[in-house]
């Protein structure tokens, strides 16, 4: 499965022990996707994206685009539904002063 595929490719080959230590950068993701990919994991619109990171919603859409392509995903539910199998954020929050 898709999920499973992305695992590996991220170095995550038998579990959480074998795990690479930043499995999103190990996927090619950049701070900023990581950023962007956490707030389409909360289920934000690209406007949303922008307004909290202080980027043009074109930017936002940039960026879910490349997301979109690393992970091998065709939409932005896949993306989120994979970064949480994936427990690409359990429990960081963004350093861009959100206080939730």
């Amino acid at each position: 499965d898709q999920a499973q595929h992305v695992a590996l490719a991220a170095g995550e080959a038998q579990g959480p022990a074998t795990a690479p230590a930043d499995p999103a950068g190990a996927l090619g993701l950049t701070g900023r996707e990581r950023d962007v990919l956490r707030l389409v994991s909360d289920g934000r619109t690209n406007r949303q994206i922008a307004e909290e990171l202080f980027i043009s919603p074109k930017t936002a859409s940039v960026h879910v685009s490349n997301i979109l392509a690393k992970l091998g995903v065709s939409g932005r539910g896949e993306a989120a539904a994979l970064a949480h199998r994936l427990a690409l954020f359990p429990t960081e929050r963004l350093t861009s002063g959100s206080t939730e």
